[in-house]
């Protein structure tokens, strides 16, 4: 069955988004954390050392590696790892754990804001991590005050070339990974953890982004799985076991009267159980631009609440006459139960709705 909605009036809700040199194919330097005076055990600060590591692998021509080794602890304060590089290539090869500080002791505290991360890397293209290893953000500590500041875990801002794999991010004060200006990268076999109740918890936020992939990957959060944000076009969400959380979202869009777009996305095999919300476009009136060529497929769903929605009144109730417009939006293959009775909730704002198809 295939059901064409096109919009040119208001439509209302339709119920029932040191150093050695190793030899793999081509030579590559290895820097080991510990070999720059990182202890690894949980409590002492290994920022400098990191940052040490980093500034050699950084620096070196060709390719090398930063080495973060299993069974052990390693507790950093804020630190951005920042290029851009001499290396062609650096393979960041995370086994181990690396843990925030405790709430008070994170670097400059009182200016730690939403903007901050625990992990921070800029201007680094040819970036590879992956190693089984944990980022923990211990951010149980910052959700006792939902409407503060937070910090989140790990930024890539202006990052190309980017491949990220087998890691588990948990507990993140804020967003758990933020993707900023960044081109061609791919995250794949992630699992990411905090509890239903905690705020603002992203899995994925991505903003002014291109030609990004997220596959294979378990994200249970108290915010959006994945969060697809203005200026991004050309995102893939597949394989992804999503709940808790508030399911894969286009937005918010718009807020303040922005101009945002977003454009491309393409979001397939996807499950979400137990989650607030499954496929979501969400805008906010006054704003402009567009979210278009969208296509959620082959979705399933156990109890989640609002399987597919569209809220271009996102935020509050009064009527503007701008917005921004959706169109080309596709959903198709949807099976498995909804958390109650509204499965589906539209809800349009004339005439910036148009060529919506759902095929159920």
């Amino acid at each position: 069955m295939q059901i064409v909605i096109t919009c040119f009036f208001i439509l209302g809700c339709f119920a029932p988004c040191m150093f050695g040199r190793s030899m793999v194919g081509i030579q590559s330097t290895s820097y080991n954390v510990v070999n720059y005076g990182a202890h690894g055990n949980g409590e002492s600060d290994d920022s400098q050392a990191i940052l040490s590591a980093w500034k050699e692998a950084c620096g070196t021509e060709g390719t090398s590696t930063l080495v973060i080794p299993q069974n052990r602890v390693f507790m950093v304060k804020n630190i951005n790892l920042s290029g851009p590089c001499k290396a062609t290539s650096i393979h960041m090869q995370l086994e181990g754990k690396i843990v925030a500080p405790q709430k008070n002791e994170w670097t400059n505290y009182l200016k730690v804001d939403d903007e901050s991360s625990l992990i921070s890397i800029s201007d680094v293209n040819g970036l590879r991590i992956d190693g089984n290893g944990e980022i923990n953000g211990f951010g149980s500590a910052w959700w006792k005050c939902p409407s503060c500041q937070r910090p989140k875990v790990i930024s890539f801002q202006n990052c190309n070339d980017l491949r990220v794999s087998y890691l588990s991010i948990i507990d993140s004060p804020r967003a758990h990974v933020a993707i900023d200006g960044c081109s061609n990268a791919v995250f794949s076999n992630i699992n990411i953890h905090a509890p239903a109740n905690s705020p603002n918890t992203d899995g994925f936020d991505i903003c002014a982004s291109k030609y990004i992939t997220i596959q294979d990957s378990i994200i249970g959060t108290g915010d959006d799985c994945i969060a697809i944000n203005g200026g991004s076009s050309f995102i893939n969400a597949t394989g992804i076991a999503c709940g808790p959380g508030h399911g894969i979202s286009v937005g918010s869009l718009g807020k303040n009267g922005v101009h945002d777009t977003v454009e491309q996305v393409y979001v397939r095999n996807c499950s979400f159980t137990n989650t607030q919300n499954g496929a979501r476009i969400k805008t906010w009136q006054g704003g402009s631009g567009y979210a278009r060529k969208i296509t959620f497929e082959k979705i399933t769903l156990t109890k989640a609440f609002n399987p597919i929605i569209i809220d271009q009144n996102y935020g509050y109730d009064d009527f503007e006459s701008d917005a921004v417009e959706v169109s080309e939006v596709t959903f198709r293959g949807f099976e498995g139960t909804s958390g109650d009775e509204k499965a589906i909730d539209l809800s349009c704002h004339s005439p910036v709705f148009i060529n919506v198809i759902l095929e159920l």
